[in-house]
């Protein structure tokens, strides 16, 4: 089992109330891998979309002249929490997790905190 899978695995597992999983490349906007999702959550669609919108933040903070990196960017909707975390490190240069959340069955700042420990340990 690759790093990836491994590191999928463990969100899932790990972070309560997980729905779905991706790491993603946002240069090309493929995800490398996925789990979880469904019918009603196509983890490859919302790989593409999310790509356009860490893309539009980093050309946004280029336009502003801010400085330093984006921690993550959380899309809070009626009943989920979608967590976009870039990766840091030499090994990250270019990707995202993307995380999915059932917001009755999860703990925010637990699964930030969780997606940020995991994710320094990717290595692709």
């Amino acid at each position: 089992m690759s790093n990836v899978e491994i590191s999928l695995k463990e969100i899932m597992t790990s972070i309560e109330g997980s729905l779905g999983t991706a790491l993603v490349d946002y240069t090309s906007g493929m995800a490398l891998g996925t789990l979880g999702g469904g019918k009603d959550l196509d983890l490859m669609v919302a790989a593409a979309g999310n790509t356009d919108v860490i893309r539009a933040k980093t050309r946004t903070m280029e336009h502003l002249g801010l400085t330093g990196e984006i921690e993550d960017m959380l899309i809070t909707l009626g009943s989920q929490y979608h967590i976009i975390q870039p990766l840091k490190g030499r090994s990250g240069n270019g990707l995202f997790l993307y995380l999915v959340l059932d917001r009755t069955k999860s703990n925010l700042a637990m699964a930030r905190h969780q997606l940020r420990r995991i994710g320094a340990e990717v290595d692709v």
